[in-house]
């Protein structure tokens, strides 16, 4: 064992390994936000490796957002603390790779989306500040522009899903709903923005705004679970016109 109580490494991969036993003793408190890593000699040391092998683990921690580096006669190697934003942009990248492989059908999206934006349209009208309402106010009113391209209105979309996301006031439930709107939201509108009706949208999104606007949280619910229907049977068109579009298979 050595310094900090990492376990003894095998020949696998030590760069990940010692990657995975820094993680953990971040993880476990063992070091903290702020606190300045031994150097890479120090580590080096410690695990019995070269000192190139310490740099891949620390770059392999930083990717992670675990560790950030900083230049001058205090800098170093400090233990990171990754906003909610840094992570769920690595979530949004992941998600939006995952959809475009098929891993996730668009009705397993809408079924999912569903569920977790009824929750936040029913926190959003308890919890909901003016701020909120003036950003799906205002991207409410340039979604009923006819003059609106489809990549702006769908942009708008994301907006104001952003914005009611954020009126629950609920910093875990905003971080799980990154990938849902950052990501699986855009995929999904890219898929089915030639079957959805804008002005139904915004019809929709008016009456979630007026429940939020009122804290009523059965109004507001009501209306996320009918743009849900709405949203899943456009998918459902959106699934058949590819599956009809696809060429066939040549014997």
């Amino acid at each position: 064992m050595n310094n900090l109580g990492f376990p003894a490494l095998v020949t696998e991969s030590l760069a990940k390994q010692i990657a995975e036993n820094l993680g953990a003793a971040i993880i476990e408190g063992r070091l903290k936000v702020n606190e300045r890593l031994p150097t890479e000699e120090e580590l080096a040391r410690q695990f019995g490796v070269s000192r190139p092998t310490i740099r891949e683990a620390l770059k392999r921690l930083a990717a992670q957002k675990l560790v950030l580096s900083r230049r001058g006669p205090s800098g170093g190697t400090f233990v990171n603390k990754p906003s909610i934003e840094e992570v769920g942009f690595t979530l949004a990248t992941y998600s939006t790779l995952l959809v475009s492989m098929g891993e996730f059908g668009l009705g397993e999206i809408a079924q999912a989306r569903a569920e977790l934006e009824r929750i936040c349209a029913r926190l959003a009208a308890a919890n909901r500040e003016d701020g909120h309402l003036a950003i799906m106010n205002a991207e409410l009113q340039a979604q009923r522009s006819a003059a609106i391209s489809d990549v702006d209105f769908c942009a708008s979309d994301v907006r104001f899903h952003r914005a009611l996301v954020d009126a629950t006031g609920n910093s875990f439930l905003r971080f799980l709903m990154y990938a849902v709107i950052e990501a699986v939201q855009p995929a999904a509108n890219l898929l089915s923005w030639r079957f959805r009706e804008r002005q139904a949208i915004a019809a929709f999104h008016e009456r979630i705004v007026e429940g939020v606007t009122r804290r009523d949280g059965e109004a507001a619910t009501a209306a996320m679970a009918q743009l849900a229907e709405y949203l899943a049977a456009k998918y459902e068109e959106a699934h058949e016109w590819r599956r009809n579009k696809a060429p066939e298979p040549q014997a």
